[in-house]
């Protein structure tokens, strides 16, 4: 199943090495305005090659839209947008094509496709294939925002390192900035993390951390329980999306350590008369449904798989154990990178929700 969305539906096309990645978006509304650019800055944001603690592999990701959108308009159509992958280099994958590199789909998807699976990268298990959820994303947010609904991403912890705050009016300008390498939204604990990946990158090894992602502005009522709750929709999409493991709403697994009078919301009237809730343990979602407070997920990210240390495997065609050492490129911490991810697939889910609802 390479599709996902009811109305705002996603298929994602191409692999890692292969010629291109990218998207076929179907059931856009004709007529909306989308900014090219705004996508482009978009994947920029998860390009490879912006820093000393990202992956070397050098991709311009210059986004190419075949179909679908004209003059700066959507005209109905599915909207078919890529990029080219020019940095390759495929031939290390051919040496270790029948040695599966643990912590990958390598093995599984061997075995699945009886071997006839594009292994160079990862393929279609790799994590560039979410240059397709970027793009949907962007186009989503953009629509979103002409509903006033904003969406943003940032990392919460990275090593240990964490976070601890909740604020609500964190700038998406700071978290994009140039020189804020790890997406963080408190200044004060950047450097301790860029420090805690360098450090975990000059020992060969991997990092991982969360993400918490923060949605503002919808209305009461968006999602379609039992099975299309907001929770079910998003966390579909976010277990889609290679090296997540783990995702929670709200006070998350904490809920289960206080009593109800500590986790309910109580209600109350704002001072323009409408009902808020004086905290917002159920990050936004109540019985599945949108309750006008801001939702709040967050995202639990693994180490990346590919790290420079020896490690055990085995040869599936001498059926030995072996030892394997990686080359290439990759990131010691991949967190960074998945910021803008996570971000434009919350997109993707709420924008299909709220065209399933009506709201849109």
């Amino acid at each position: 199943m390479n599709s996902i969305g009811s109305h705002y539906k996603l298929t994602l096309i191409g692999s890692s090495h292969g010629k291109m990645v990218g998207v076929i978006i179907d059931g856009t509304p004709p007529g909306i305005k989308i900014d090219v650019e705004i996508i482009n800055q978009d994947l920029i944001k998860r390009r490879p090659g912006q820093s000393n603690i990202t992956t070397d592999r050098d991709e311009p990701d210059k986004l190419i839209i075949e179909t679908g959108i004209m003059n700066g308009l959507t005209t109905g159509e599915p909207i078919t947008a890529f990029v080219r992958n020019k940095d390759i280099d495929s031939s290390y994958y051919e040496e270790i094509k029948y040695t599966p590199r643990p912590g990958h789909a390598d093995y599984p998807a061997t075995i699945k496709y009886k071997g006839m699976n594009d292994y160079r990268g990862g393929g279609r298990f790799s994590g560039r294939m979410t240059i397709g959820l970027v793009i949907a994303g962007s186009i989503a947010q953009q629509i979103l925002m002409q509903k006033k609904i904003k969406i943003i991403a940032y990392t919460k912890e990275i090593g240990g390192i964490q976070d601890s705050n909740v604020n609500l009016n964190i700038s998406k300008k700071y978290i994009y900035s140039q020189a804020n390498l790890v997406r963080v939204a408190d200044p004060n604990i950047l450097e301790s993390m860029v420090s805690k990946i360098r450090e975990i990158k000059d020992q060969g090894d991997s990092v991982g951390g969360i993400i918490e992602c923060i949605i503002e502005g919808l209305p009461v009522g968006v999602g379609e329980p039992w099975f299309d709750s907001i929770e079910a929709i998003i966390s579909h999409m976010i277990f889609s999306i290679p090296a997540v493991k783990g995702i929670e709403f709200g006070n998350g697994f904490r809920a289960a350590k206080l009593l109800g009078s500590e986790n309910n919301d109580p209600y109350f009237y704002d001072d323009n008369g409408e009902i808020k809730t004086a905290r917002n343990n159920s990050g936004g979602i109540l019985g599945g449904l949108s309750n006008g407070m801001p939702i709040i997920f967050r995202v639990a990210v693994k180490p990346t798989s590919s790290i420079a240390k020896t490690q055990q495997t085995v040869n599936i065609t001498t059926h030995k154990e072996t030892i394997l050492k990686i080359r290439g490129r990759h990131d010691p911490c991949i967190v960074p990178r998945a910021v803008p991810v996570i971000e434009n697939a919350a997109a993707c889910t709420i924008l299909d929700l709220m065209m399933v609802g009506g709201f849109l």
